[in-house]
C-alpha cells in the first residue's frame, strides 16, 4: 500500500488495487500549483464534508475519472442535483464494504457547508479496513474528541490528523488523539494552506517524537509507503 499527499487534505491511497481520493481540493491550493488534477483518476473519491477546501475539486475530478463517491447523505443528494449518479450516501455509525474493503464513516467535530451554501449534513471521518490488513483512520476536519476512543481497538496501522490549528485541532490535540485511537503512526494534514494554518514543521515533529510518535509530512505530490 501506499499514499499520495496533494496539499491540504487531499490524500490518495492505493488499497486493494483501487485508488481512493479524499477530499479533492488542488486547483485553488496555491502550494499544489504543480499538480495537474487531470492526471488523477481514482477509483472513489471519500468526502469528509462539504467546505470548499476539501470539495472544491470534486466535480471534475469525479467526472474526468467516473469515479464512485462516497459521502454522508445529504452531500449524496447535493452531488445527485449535479447531475452525478456514481455516489454512494453513509451516515455516521454505517459502514459498508467496496471492493478494497471496508469503509465506516465515524463522528467530526466541525461543520459543514456546501460551496453553494446548500446543507452539508454532518461532517465525518472514515476507517478504511482494507483488504491487504491495514486499517487507515482518515480524521477529515475535526477537533479532538472522546469519540476518537471508540477507535482504540481497530489495530490502525495508520491516521491522517489534522495539525493546522484554527479551523481543526492543532498538533498538541492530535498527540492526545493518537493516543485514544492507539495509533503511532501519523500523517499530518489540513497546515500550511493559509497563514492562520501555518506551522513549524520542526517544532511539531519534535513534539511527536518526544510522544513517542512517528509522524510524516509528505512534500506535496510526494508517495511514500504505507
Amino acid at each position: 500500500m501506499k499514499t499520495t499527499y496533494y496539499g491540504q487534505s487531499t490524500i490518495e491511497i492505493e488499497a486493494g488495487g483501487k485508488k481512493l481520493l479524499f477530499d479533492p481540493f488542488i486547483t485553488h491550493n496555491a502550494l499544489a500549483k504543480n499538480i495537474d488534477i487531470n492526471t488523477i483518476k481514482p477509483d472513489y473519491i471519500l468526502v469528509s464534508h462539504g467546505h470548499g477546501d476539501h470539495v472544491a475539486d470534486l466535480i471534475e475530478v469525479q467526472k474526468n475519472s467516473g469515479a464512485k463517491v462516497i459521502c454522508i447523505a445529504e452531500i449524496a443528494n447535493w452531488l445527485n442535483s449535479k447531475g452525478i449518479d456514481n455516489v454512494h450516501g453513509m451516515n455516521i455509525g454505517g459502514g459498508f464494504n467496496f471492493e478494497f474493503g471496508r469503509v465506516k464513516m465515524v463522528n467530526a467535530i466541525h461543520s459543514s457547508t456546501m460551496p453553494d451554501g446548500a446543507a452539508g449534513g454532518n461532517p465525518a471521518g472514515f476507517v478504511i479496513y482494507t483488504n491487504e490488513g491495514k486499517n487507515i483512520y482518515f480524521a477529515g476536519d475535526t477537533a479532538l474528541t472522546y469519540d476518537m476512543k471508540l477507535l482504540a481497538d481497530d489495530n490502525l496501522a495508520w491516521a491522517y490528523l489534522p495539525i493546522g490549528d484554527n479551523y481543526t485541532m492543532g498538533a498538541d490535540d492530535a498527540i492526545k488523539a493518537s493516543e485514544f485511537i492507539n495509533c503511532k503512526n501519523i500523517i499530518g494534514m489540513h497546515y500550511d494552506t493559509f497563514p492562520v494554518i501555518e506551522i513549524d514543521k520542526d517544532e511539531v515533529a519534535e513534539k511527536f517524537i518526544k510522544a513517542g510518535l512517528n509522524l510524516k509530512l509528505p512534500a506535496v505530490g510526494e508517495t511514500i509507503e504505507l
